[in-house]
Parts: structure tokens; sequence; C-alpha cells
């Protein structure tokens, strides 16, 4: 069967092979690159890359759902969820 992700370890590989940085480099570009989104985010913010796609924080509303154990009606609190929007360059790459 066929891998079909690839993991952290990997992508830094990769991306070290690709810009002949090292991989102890890349590694802590991309640590300062996850943590600059989780705080825009976290401010409420949105992290445009053009050609790549959007970072943005989506507001989940409250419902009701159902207990999987006892059938029980429970409510769901309302939550904020990080999503990520593709943009038009890597639509297009994917298909």
């Amino acid at each position: 069967m066929r891998k079909v992700f690839m993991n952290k370890s990997e992508l830094i590989d990769a991306v070290s092979e690709k810009s002949n940085l090292t991989k102890t480099d890349v590694d802590k570009a991309f640590k300062a690159f996850v943590e600059v989104i989780s705080e825009a985010l976290a401010k409420g913010e949105q992290v445009a890359l053009v050609g790549f796609g959007t970072f943005l924080v989506r507001e989940r509303q409250a419902r009701s759902g159902r207990n999987p154990r006892t059938g029980e009606t429970i409510s769901i609190a309302s939550a904020k969820i990080p999503s990520f929007k593709a943009g038009k360059a890597l639509k297009d790459a994917v298909n």
C-alpha cells in the first residue's frame, strides 16, 4: 500500500533538499512559521499567502448533538476553529 501523507520530518527533509539549507535551519524556520501563524490566528487575524492560501479562524455555531453511548441529546457550545482556504494556484496544482 502506498503512503498517502508526509510527516514533519519528511517535509523538513524535502524542503532542505530543495532549498540547499540545513535540516536544522529548515526546522527552525518551520517552527517559526507555525508559531507566527498560530499567534496571528489567536489574535483573530488572517494570514494570506498569495497563490497558496489563507489561514483563518471560523466561528462554529452552537448546536445540539447526541451522546453516542447513551443516545442522550447534548448541547455543543460554539467554538472558534482554525481553517485553511486553498488559493487558486494551489487548487490548480492539485488538479
